[in-house]
Order: structure tokens, then sequence, then C-alpha cells
């Protein structure tokens, strides 16, 4: 039976080379194998407008940074990664944390949980607790740039401003919408090469004509992971072919994008970094005693957070959050389209996407689809307007009565209990413990684990609740496991920012990526 040692099947990864432009940067990624010649290949992102200077120390820093970020996927395969730029204490600090936090993860919940990926026997290996769970031994190095001198900096970005990473789903639009109605919007397209950007094309040409602000980075990491794992010899090699609501190996992803928005934070002086993600993207769990996030890390307050202090650490004082953490996916599309119908207009959730003309439409089948239907039509919404036929409409519904959906039981409940009520669903096919109300779904959440007031900046909380509350059925918080009411009085809206809780200082040099929730803010 294999276990941890017959993972490491490459010498050593150099992510080097590194080239700034100033609408592009780009890096090597040479691997070395014990049985086979070194290969390599490209990671670049790319920019219509310039937002480096190729001899400015602190862009040559960030092109570093960016260019790193696909390797913190690879720490339990090789014995030797190589960084080769300009890293701080505070980069090096990062990269170090997260790899750690990446391997863990990605051994228990891309090896030892179920992936149709693995090749046996690799998807049958016994559970082991190393100290540590990265087996290559890490190394910064500066061979390109060794005259540059890296200063610090101390930024006092503009706080009406924010940047939201963008795409064709639901979360990022009603996020848009929100923060174009109360302040200044930038929203950033990280366009990845494959079919990903499929889902964000309707919303892009949109944003494209209506909004001044919109950027669309150019990012090739998705050829690259391809290429990582077709070195990988535990990896199906027809690992493409197989359809799958999964990637193979990769869970630090969000990242990638993340960096590619930075740059533009920096250039236009932004201040709020938001991500789309909703209440149910924060998880810690056990699994045979190894602690982690349920492969959402990077989706959860905990990354947001840890993200904020590295910026911080930076001189950047960016703010990264979610506005959205206390919403169900429910609210989020109820609210996005009551509020913003003509955004909701754009919405493409689903990966299987294709075109249509001069549109991409849902492919009508898949989990997704099926999930963004049945809430549509609890909500005495038409899915038609973001491009389902009336067949699909039908299938999706009755597809809903007998496969699962992949939300928290209590949302999947009550949207069935929801179709159910409004005879969507045949009740023949949904038995009652199924379609069981919960009217929190639909209420504003607050809970210590999920979502917390106290990681949104005080002056983003009135203007966003105000809107909100107007569509949320109440708001509550869990308290001894039960949801009992929660005004969002001027009480609860001065809880301090997370950053400013006095034990913060107590904690701010331990490992952003420890399991401690204590420790992540």
């Amino acid at each position: 039976m294999p276990t941890l040692t017959d993972l490491v099947v490459f010498d050593r990864l150099l992510v080097h080379e590194l080239r700034v432009e100033p609408r592009r940067v780009q890096a090597n990624y040479t691997l070395s194998r014990p049985n086979g010649p070194a290969v390599s290949t490209t990671l670049t992102y790319s920019y219509i407008e310039p937002f480096f200077h190729p001899r400015d120390p602190h862009d040559v820093n960030l092109a570093s940074m960016m260019v790193a970020q696909v390797a913190l996927n690879y720490g339990l395969f090789c014995r030797e990664i190589v960084f080769d730029g300009i890293y701080d204490a505070a980069d090096r600090r990062f990269i170090l944390d997260m790899l750690e936090n990446t391997s863990r993860e990605i051994y228990v919940n891309k090896i030892l949980a179920p992936n149709e990926f693995l090749i046996p026997p690799f998807d049958q290996m016994p559970v082991e607790h190393p100290k540590r769970y990265t087996a290559a031994q890490v190394s910064f190095v500066n061979t390109t740039f060794p005259d540059l001198v890296l200063t610090p900096e101390q930024a006092s970005p503009d706080n009406g401003r924010f940047a939201i990473l963008s795409s064709g789903g639901k979360d990022s639009l009603l996020t848009y919408g929100l923060v174009n109605e109360l302040f200044e919007a930038h929203p950033v397209f990280i366009n990845e090469s494959g079919r990903h950007w499929y889902t964000a094309y309707n919303a892009y040409q949109y944003f494209k004509e209506k909004e001044p602000n919109t950027v669309k980075p150019w990012c090739n990491s998705d050829r690259v992971f391809n290429w990582m794992v077709r070195h990988m010899p535990f990896i199906k090699p027809n690992f493409q072919q197989i359809r799958a609501d999964m990637y193979p190996i990769r869970l630090w992803t969000v990242a990638v994008f993340l960096f590619g928005v930075l740059p533009v934070a920096r250039k236009r002086n932004i201040r709020h970094i938001l991500i789309g993600n909703e209440y149910d993207t924060t998880i810690s769990q056990q699994y045979q005693g190894i602690s982690h996030y349920a492969s959402l890390y990077d989706q959860s307050w905990y990354f947001d957070n840890a993200l904020t202090r590295y910026y911080r650490k930076k001189g950047w004082n960016f703010y990264q959050y979610s506005l959205l953490r206390s919403l169900s996916e429910l609210l989020i599309l109820k609210v996005l389209v009551k509020r913003y119908p003509e955004l909701q207009r754009h919405q493409v959730s689903c990966h299987a996407a294709h075109k249509s003309g001069d549109r991409m439409l849902p492919c009508g089948r898949c989990e997704k689809c099926r999930r963004i239907v049945g809430m549509l039509k609890a909500l005495d919404e038409d899915p038609k307007r973001c491009g389902y036929t009336d067949d699909q409409i039908t299938a999706c519904l009755k597809a809903l009565g007998t496969k699962k959906i992949k939300q928290l039981g209590s949302d999947a409940q009550h949207l069935h209990f929801l179709l159910r009520t409004k005879n969507l669903i045949d009740p023949m096919e949904i038995n009652a413990r199924k379609a069981h109300a919960h009217p929190e779904i639909l209420a504003l959440r607050f809970d210590h684990e999920r979502s917390r007031l106290r990681d949104l900046p005080e002056a983003v909380r009135a203007p966003f609740f105000r809107i909100v509350q107007q569509y949320a059925e109440g708001s509550v918080r869990l308290e001894n496991r039960q949801w009992c009411d929660f005004p969002l009085d001027k009480t609860a809206m001065a809880v301090p920012y997370f950053l400013n809780e006095p034990n913060h200082a107590a904690t701010k040099e331990k490992s952003d990526a420890s399991l401690g929730r204590d420790d992540l803010g």
C-alpha cells in the first residue's frame, strides 16, 4: 500500500526566470524528475493597461508573489521547491504557511477522500499523521533582480473604492450591484485559459459596455495546472476526459486569481477587495484526527482574514472579505433577481456552458443548473431570463426530486419545502424529511463559525444591511444551537472590525493557516 513518501514524484519544482513588463508578468515552471529530463512551461498574467514598472522593486515583488501561487498546490509531491524572485519576510512566511495548509488540505480531500482521478492503489492509502505534510524543502533566491532593493511600503488606499473578483455567478453579480449602488466599483474578470471563461463571458460583455472601471486580465494558470497533472504518475492519463465536479489535485485556486487583482488594486488606490462567498463556504472539520477545511479554505473567512493580515504586513492596507457571508445561496439569488434583474440576466452558474450566437448558455443538466432553476422557481422568477429553456426547466425540477444538490442540509430542505409547497416538485418523489421548513434560510444569519459581523469593516455594514434587509426575512444569530432574533441595531453594528480586536496582537505572529480558530481572526 502506498504511503505519503510515494507521493513525492518530483525532485524539484523551480519557479524562475521572472519577466516583468508594463502589461505582462511571466515565469517558467521547471520540473526535475527522477526518471526523465527536466520539463518546463510558462505561467503568464497579461493586462490591457500597464500595471507594472519593470524596474520598480515593489512591482517586481508583487509579480514574484503572483507567479508563486500555482506552486503552492505541490508541496506534497516535490522534494524541493525553489522560488526565484524578490520576497520579503512577510512573503516567505505567507508562502510557507499556505503551502503547508494546502498540503494538508490536498492530502485529506484529494488523496484520502474518494477521488475518481486516482490510479489504484493510490485511492486506498492509509491515514498518516506527520508533523509536516509538506514534503518539499523550500528555498527563496533572487538571481534575476539582485540589484533591486525592496523598501517598506505604507499605502493609504481610498476607502470608497472596491475591487470585485468577478465572474458570471450570482455572488459576484450581487456584490457588484450592491457596491455600484453605494460606492465606487472596479470589477476584475480574470480570463483564465480554458472553458472556465464561458461562465464569465455574458457578464463581462455587459460590464465592458456599462462599467468603465472593468478590467480583464488574462492568465494561463489552467494550462499550468493541467501540465503538472500530466506528469503525476498516480493520476489517470485520461483525466481530461473524466466528467467530474472537482479538479484532480489542486485546491489553492482562488489566490491564483486574487493575486491577479492586486496590481489593479495597488495602481488604482483601492482599499476593499471583495470575493463573493456565502454562508456555507467556511467549514472546519476533522478526518481521522486531521483538521481541515473541507476543500474550501480559500473560500472561507479564515482565508480572507489571513490575506488581510498579510496585506497589512506588506503596507498595502487592503481589506479582503465577502459582503455575503450572512446570506444563504437562496437569499443571494433573491436579492439579485429582485433588485438587480438586469444583472441577473447575465448569470451563468454552470461549468458546462456552451456558446449559442453571441451568448453563453447553461447546459441545463448539471447539479448547479438544477439548483439555480429550483431556486429561481421557488422565488417565483423565470429561469428563462438567464438562458434556460422550458424543457431544461422541466427536467431540472424533475431531477431535484430524486438527485442531491450541493447545499447545507437545512438549505436544501428549505428549497425542497418551497418547491413542494408551490407544487413544483412531485410530492411522491420527495418525502417530508427531505422537504422541511427552515425559515432562517431567508434571514441574515450570524454565528462564530461561518458569519461574523466583525469581519465586515464598520463603514460598510450600515449601508449594506440597509439594502439587504429589505429582502431578508429578519436577522438571526445562533445561540446554543438555536436561531434567535438578532436586531441589527447600533450596538450590533458597533462591534470592532477583526483587525482592531484586543487579542489580535497576541496571535498575529502565529501561522495564518493554523487550524486554531482564534488564531485566524
